[in-house]
């Protein structure tokens, strides 16, 4: 299929000969003159290009999502509905997300403005505004400089969880799902989306130098900043059975192309040491998009699931036309951005076991701001304490501190078989240094990362003594919180 086909504000459009790495941006306001969606950072940073994109939701059903258009390639919404700050006045009336940032004095020189309302847009519908962060946590990716953000907080607040009853309350109760299935070229560039496992892998036999996409916040920014154009590109968004996200076997199953705002919603209560280190991934828009397999194939030194899935003992299912073959996922990072997939392979899924009797688990992100942020040092820490007081398991895995996320082994080994104590972990810090030499860059010195590397591990016992997998509470200054 040759063509595009996706609705905009409701309205059908079929595009055709356009570069399948043309961003939603671009199109907007290149193509179809829709200028309210502007663009500011162009990597996803300020928000200010910010649309809803009405998809289904992992569940069965349909969700409205805000999402940067600066990262989002035009094939990406192939059978969906995409919604710009030009659809918010209905009948010659204002929207009640409009009302409420004017009404509270949340513009003043408007260019973040539609991004913000945007974003207002998808808190409206939500159904899960169950606590106060996550007022924060909707708002934290945009960027606005001249009214603070008091006053937008306040709009927030005014329409989060509404629901009114408005042409986008229709399309979520009306819309059904369109397939996303799609051959797409255009010049010398090429773009699949297929619709199964066996369609994919009769894409990859006949393409074996395809580059995978699902989400699309980290490949993007090859486009928005390198001005790259890959010349073929392969969506696995497509593939249902990659957006398994389930309990098994007293553990979990999670898809590859699992959003990271559903997998932040289901650990709430299934696993709390995952949905500590999602809070502060990303913003909502950047979470509405990225994906556990893209965040993990990328293999930086510096992913943020990596540590906290290694500790939690988790395997790398990988899927092929042969068959699956597994392995533990600290062996999935080969070296720095390099993964053991090989040709004709894909992450299809990560499995985390049922934790031990006794394990007390946490994630830490150590970075220069709080939100919106690459980390220094993160880090994710499982130790199982016996009925005894000893320690009879400890997996303590970083990231920043290698060329890839690694286990401090020696560090492990220093504390099993001794007691849970202080003492014993003070002991065990001094082999630190053997299991790692960080590098100096700009986001820390070698000796920063060092330090904060011991600094998180005492935090840890510090932090699990009254509750062996502790949540982030709603307020606080740093994913560490020893009280």
């Amino acid at each position: 299929m040759d063509r595009l086909r996706f609705y905009l504000n409701d309205r059908l459009v079929e595009e055709s000969g356009l570069s399948p790495t043309t961003t939603v941006l671009r199109y907007l306001r290149d193509r179809a003159h829709l200028t309210g969606t502007k663009e500011g950072c162009a990597e996803g940073d300020c928000g200010a290009c910010t649309v809803a994109v009405l998809e289904e939701d992992g569940k069965g059903g349909q969700a409205l999502r805000a999402i940067n258009s600066c990262l989002l390639l035009l094939p990406m919404v192939q059978g969906k509905r995409v919604y710009t700050v030009e659809a918010l006045k209905e009948g010659g009336r204002y929207h009640v997300v409009q009302e409420a940032l004017a009404g509270e004095l949340g513009s003043q020189c408007g260019y973040c403005t539609p991004g913000v309302t945007m974003a207002l847009l998808e808190a409206c519908h939500r159904k899960d505004f169950d606590e106060p962060w996550k007022l924060d946590a909707q708002m934290c990716g945009n960027l606005c400089r001249c009214t603070g953000y008091r006053p937008i907080r306040d709009a927030a607040a005014r329409v989060a969880g509404l629901k009114p009853e408005d042409r986008f309350a229709r399309a979520l109760a009306e819309t059904k799902p369109e397939p996303m299935e799609l051959a797409y070229s255009a010049g010398p560039q090429r773009f699949f989306t297929p619709a199964s496992l066996p369609a994919l892998w009769d894409v990859l036999d006949a393409n074996p130098e395809a580059r995978f996409v699902v989400g699309g916040t980290d490949l993007s920014l090859e486009v928005t900043k390198r001005y790259a154009e890959p010349p073929l590109l392969v969506s696995l968004e497509a593939l249902r059975e990659l957006r398994a996200l389930e309990p098994r076997l007293g553990g979990h199953r999670i898809g590859a192309a699992v959003w990271l705002t559903e997998l932040e919603d289901y650990s709430r209560t299934a696993c709390p040491a995952l949905e500590r280190m999602i809070r502060y991934f990303g913003a909502r828009q950047i979470k509405n998009r990225a994906t556990v397999g893209g965040n993990l194939c990328t293999a930086s030194p510096i992913g943020d699931l990596a540590p906290v899935l290694i500790a939690l003992g988790a395997e790398a299912v990988v899927l092929s036309r042969a068959g699956e073959r597994r392995m533990p996922l600290e062996e999935f990072f080969v070296d720095y951005r390099r993964t053991a997939l090989k040709r004709g392979e894909i992450l299809g899924f990560v499995d985390v076991p049922a934790q031990p009797s006794g394990a007390r688990t946490i994630a830490y992100k150590v970075s220069k701001r709080r939100e919106l942020d690459i980390s220094s040092v993160s880090a994710g820490f499982r130790v199982v304490v016996d009925g005894a007081g000893r320690v009879a398991e400890a997996r303590l895995a970083y990231g920043g501190m290698a060329a890839r996320p690694a286990r401090a082994r020696r560090t492990e080994e220093a504390l099993v078989g001794q007691p849970w104590t202080e003492e014993s972990v003070e002991v065990a810090l001094s082999r630190l240094d053997e299991d790692f030499t960080p590098r100096t860059d700009h986001r820390g010195s070698a000796w920063y990362r060092a330090q904060v590397a011991k600094n998180l591990l005492r935090g840890f016992f510090q932090e699990t003594l009254a509750e062996p997998s502790p949540r982030l509470q709603t307020h606080h200054a740093a994913t560490v919180q020893v009280r």
